[in-house]
């Protein structure tokens, strides 16, 4: 049987795996996946250099699927050759066509879109949330060239989504670091959803876009099994020569090919069942006979396993204490001073971590001059490690999960107000199990001069509701760190790195006086007992505990003995502050510099989840900021300052 012959067959196969899995299951995308079936049996049979054994090898070609609804046809292909699919390296079994019959099942590892978290290791990343994948890939791809790995990363991009702004990043992003190791494959099937896709998005607009971008662009018929291979076949090449200008494939196809019944629009995520099935399937076997003579099986094609990995690099020695990296970089007067910005302490850490462990790296989205992970970038011995993504917030989330995947500790700094654009890519990561570090600097109304469009108030609410979850490995979905000094910043942003997981730190742009030495431990989850009190609680968080701290003095003139909490983690021990409120006589106050939904939220499901009596006031900001010359002018306009602390507890007490 000719090559040409060989993928028809085997294509056709998947169609008709597609077409009753989706059924079986009641829901799924078949059409779609029939759009792919031949550039998945060209990459999966036969160019990618992979084991089905070991799918998750660290040399192996990838193949991201951007397109994730079009999941069936990569689950049929797997289940043809038998791909290894599990949790645990040990537990793993060879998938078969049987288990297709599971998917979208509560217990099956074939989710309803791909995730390598549910049990099928193939995949790097959660996808199906459209526009995300190509900047995975990217990530991928740069964690390749990084360690220097031979490796291919394929990418599937659906026409309709296409459209989505990320894409435009992504390839952008491909061109400016030269990523000519990863393949964008655009599935131009001409539907969306609800009707056709743009115009924008045909296959000749797509070309001229493409190569308006600086890629080498080739249209192929995406049915066609000799033009799909001699294209990936080109791609390879000029990877294997080094041409530094990327590829991308854009691909005309049809949705639901080989069975005229369910093509054009209205079929969009509606499996066929009962008589028009196999209506479907009858046209399937008309294609077979047409291309074919007989059913291919997967031995007809010879797929090139990977090259054997390298061992992994061990971290060179513990970093150096804050006190001892601050000397190294001439910064003694400031130590002394006493007084440091937390941003700048987390660039600090950067540097200190990238010398000791060589897989951190370091991405931003030009603000590297105001987060200060250029500290990082300026070190030679780093420079190769770190990213900049220019102003792209969503593919810099998307490209850490790639580089996640790849091995790599990625931290992904910005303004916390602008990581506000990524939400959906970072939720994306969590259900990943990406083990990516965000960190957001300027964070919260201290900010003042800039005003409400470059602070950040409603992000801690966001990412506090990922630490009421678990995630697969059954932690907290997030950690939430507000560090209230340098040195909190700095052990801070260590123990993020040692911790697998997704973590996310706010740093601040005033300076602020030193709380802490060397000596302090944090851990995730924790918090910090400042001052030891009898009649009330204070629990803040970042610069507030300043501003606490501030009103223990004012506080104790009254008369009030306070106890002073700096809950630097969500979520954090409730036992341990339970215990400390009780012996409080019950009072609590949370005072916090963003929106509610936040820290205060969470210590009130703690003392409600405890069943006894407590009291909590919960100071916030409750309006909509404006810009002010300093910190103190915009603290007084929103309630927030010491005195407003003092006139809260007096409320409280009820003292006159």
């Amino acid at each position: 049987m000719s090559f040409e012959a060989a993928v028809h067959a085997q294509a056709i196969e998947i169609d008709r795996l597609s077409l009753e899995m989706c059924a079986r299951a009641g829901s799924g995308h078949p059409t779609s996946a029939m759009s792919i079936s031949h550039i998945v049996t060209v990459l999966m049979f036969s160019t990618m250099r992979w084991s089905p054994d070991y799918p998750d090898y660290p040399t192996s070609d990838r193949l991201v699927l951007s397109e994730g609804h079009a999941v069936p046809a990569v689950y049929a292909a797997a289940a043809r050759l038998g791909v290894a699919v599990g949790g645990d390296q040990a537990d793993r079994r060879k998938l078969t066509v049987e288990d297709l019959d599971t998917l979208r099942q509560l217990d099956s590892v074939l989710d309803g879109h791909p995730n390598p978290m549910e049990g099928f290791p193939f995949f790097d990343a959660a996808t199906g949330s459209l526009g995300q994948g190509l900047s995975v890939a990217a990530g991928v791809g740069k964690s390749a060239k990084i360690d220097g790995i031979d490796k291919r990363v394929f990418c599937i991009i659906g026409d309709g989504e296409a459209r989505e702004g990320q894409i435009s990043e992504a390839l952008d992003f491909i061109v400016d670091h030269g990523l000519n190791n990863v393949l964008p494959i655009f599935n131009c099937n001409e539907f969306g959803q609800a009707d056709r896709v743009s115009g924008q998005q045909s296959p000749e607009v797509m070309a001229r876009k493409l190569e308006a971008f600086g890629f080498e662009v080739d249209v192929v018929d995406g049915h066609n099994p000799a033009e799909i291979k001699a294209s990936i076949d080109k791609f390879i090449a000029r990877h294997d020569d080094d041409n530094e200008v990327p590829s991308a494939i854009v691909a005309k196809t049809v949705k639901g090919w080989g069975a005229p019944s369910i093509q054009g629009n209205g079929w969009h995520g509606k499996p066929p069942t009962g008589d028009v099935l196999e209506t479907a399937l009858a046209e399937l076997d008309d294609r077979r006979l047409e291309m074919t003579t007989s059913l291919a099986s997967s031995d007809q094609f010879t797929i090139e396993p990977p090259t054997e990995a390298a061992p992994k690099a061990a971290p060179v020695g513990e970093p150096p204490t804050l006190s001892q990296a601050m000397r190294s970089m001439d910064m003694e007067s400031v130590l002394h001073a006493g007084r440091l910005a937390t941003r700048k302490a987390y660039g600090i850490a950067l540097r200190a971590m990238g010398e000791s462990s060589p897989d951190v790296v370091v991405l931003d989205a030009d603000v590297k001059n105001s987060t200060f992970s250029e500290t990082f970038e300026k070190d030679p011995a780093l420079s190769d490690r770190f990213i900049e993504c220019k102003i792209g917030e969503q593919n810099m989330f998307s490209v850490g999960v790639g580089l996640s995947a790849g091995g790599k500790i990625p931290f992904c700094s910005s303004f916390s107000k602008f990581i506000t654009r990524a939400y959906d890519q970072i939720e994306m990561a969590i259900y990943s199990g990406a083990n990516l570090k965000i960190v957001g600097s300027h964070s919260g109304v201290t900010l003042a001069a800039d005003g409400p469009s470059q602070m950040s108030m409603p992000d801690v609410a966001w990412f506090r509701s990922f630490t009421t979850m678990r995630d697969h490995r059954g932690n907290p979905g997030v950690y939430i760190l507000q560090p209230s000094d340098a040195f909190a910043a700095y052990a801070l942003t260590n123990a993020m790195s040692e911790y697998e997981g997704v973590c996310y730190m706010r740093t601040l742009r005033p300076e602020t006086e030193f709380l802490y030495s060397d000596d302090q431990v944090f851990n995730l989850g924790g918090f910090e007992t400042l001052s030891e009190g009898r009649d009330l609680v204070i629990c803040a968080s970042g610069y507030m505990v300043h501003e606490a701290n501030k009103a223990l003095d004012l506080l104790d003139k009254a008369g009030i003995s306070a106890t002073l909490l700096d809950m630097y983690s969500l979520p954090f021990d409730e036992d341990k502050l339970l215990d400390i409120v009780s012996a409080n006589s019950g009072y609590v106050i949370s005072l916090e510099d963003n929106f509610g939904g936040a820290m205060g939220s969470a210590i009130a499901d703690a003392l409600t989840r405890s069943g006894d009596g407590f009291t909590l006031e919960q100071m916030f900001v409750r309006k909509i900021p404006k810009s002010a010359h300093t910190p103190e002018e915009i603290l007084a306009s929103c309630g927030l300052t010491s005195e407003h602390v003092l006139q809260k507890t007096m409320e409280m007490l009820q003292v006159v």
